[in-house]
């Protein structure tokens, strides 16, 4: 079977005579540098023209960097998602991952080495310095490094370590804990009063948290009461 190769450039042109031949009846090969899933791959364009015309496509599975890393990070896997890469701008990156604060999943990254301290940073800062994780550099290659820890861990590793962030980087979060119910009202509680007390007073404060929050009312002044004093 011959193969074929498409790499970031590829023009619709060139995807186009590549499914004339498969229409022709030719068997062809595509064989991916990027690894599976044709991540950042213009063979996703082939995979999906040719399945739309009704031509079968069978997949030969590759080395894959999310599933590689997801093995050996020693974090669940019953869920995951990945997020492929984070943007690269700072305040789009620190965004993203506000969204994502809260996610119970596992969640996988691809980040470049250039970008992998700050992005441990932004991290740490977005889900918590505890957060378990795990940075994966050369995965299946010579060099292969995975480093463990918490986020905090891993931002001293970083900073330590040169050969952190040289190569392929995939890293592997941890998802949030999965709150209670009594546990999300006294962390919306705590939020909600860390700002209403900037304010207003502690009791007004107590009164309209409780109401936004469900919580009881003494209970949300007596946090209020503490919030204010280690606010002074």
């Amino acid at each position: 079977t011959p193969t074929v190769s498409l790499h970031a450039h590829s023009t619709e042109a060139e995807v186009e005579r590549l499914l004339l031949r498969l229409e022709a009846g030719e068997d062809l090969a595509l064989i991916s540098d990027a690894g599976t899933p044709l991540l950042s791959d213009p063979g996703f364009e082939l995979v999906r023209q040719t399945a739309a015309a009704g031509i079968a496509v069978i997949a030969v599975p590759g080395p894959s960097a999310i599933t590689a890393a997801l093995s050996i990070a020693g974090l669940p896997t019953e869920r995951f998602s990945f997020e492929g890469f984070l943007p690269a701008r700072l305040a789009e990156r620190r965004s993203r991952l506000a969204v994502l604060a809260q996610e119970p999943r596992t969640l996988v990254f691809f980040e470049a080495p250039h970008r992998i301290v700050e992005t441990l940073d932004d991290c740490s800062a977005a889900f918590g310095p505890l957060r378990r994780a795990a940075v994966a550099r050369e995965l299946t290659k010579v060099f292969e490094t995975v480093y463990r820890g918490s986020l905090a861990d891993l931002v001293a590793m970083a900073a330590a370590d040169a050969n952190f962030a040289r190569g392929e980087i995939t890293v592997v979060v941890a998802g949030a804990p999965v709150l209670t119910d009594d546990a999300r009202v006294a962390d919306e509680l705590r939020s909600t009063l860390s700002v209403l007390l900037a304010e207003m007073s502690a009791s007004k404060a107590a009164a309209l948290a409780a109401r936004l929050t469900g919580a009881k009312r003494n209970d949300a002044y007596a946090l209020a009461l503490v919030l204010a004093e280690e606010a002074t």
